[in-house]
């Protein structure tokens, strides 16, 4: 079983920088890629940004030039730094990771860490 831990959530003030961690742990295949998602309240779940184990990078267009993304595949981990954050970053990060299957593909999700941006 693959269990994905977030942690680095929490308060910070329009134009802060917070910086989201994410391991993986348990029974953990070679994922083809690791990323966030955000939900905020009343709001569809949004991807935020991807890594692939080729260190290919994809952003929203929200986020671009704000938010970077990294990995280290060795310790099956993904970071995202966000900075010149705003108050529409606000929401609940889900860290996700997925391998390719037959036919689709096998997502693992977080429970996800609350960032709030509010001054």
């Amino acid at each position: 079983q693959v269990q994905l831990v977030e942690s680095g959530g929490g308060l910070v003030q329009p134009g802060g920088s917070l910086r989201l961690s994410c391991a993986a742990s348990g029974s953990i295949p070679r994922f083809n890629a690791m990323g966030w998602y955000r939900q905020a309240r009343g709001k569809q779940r949004e991807l935020v940004a991807v890594i692939s184990s080729r260190n290919s990078t994809n952003y929203a267009d929200s986020v671009k030039g704000r938010f970077t993304i990294s990995g280290d595949n060795a310790k099956n981990t993904v970071y995202l730094q966000m900075n010149s954050l705003k108050a529409e970053d606000t929401a609940v990060y889900h860290c996700n990771a997925y391998r390719l299957a037959l036919g689709g593909r096998n997502d693992y999700w977080g429970p996800g860490t609350q960032v709030t941006v509010s001054s």
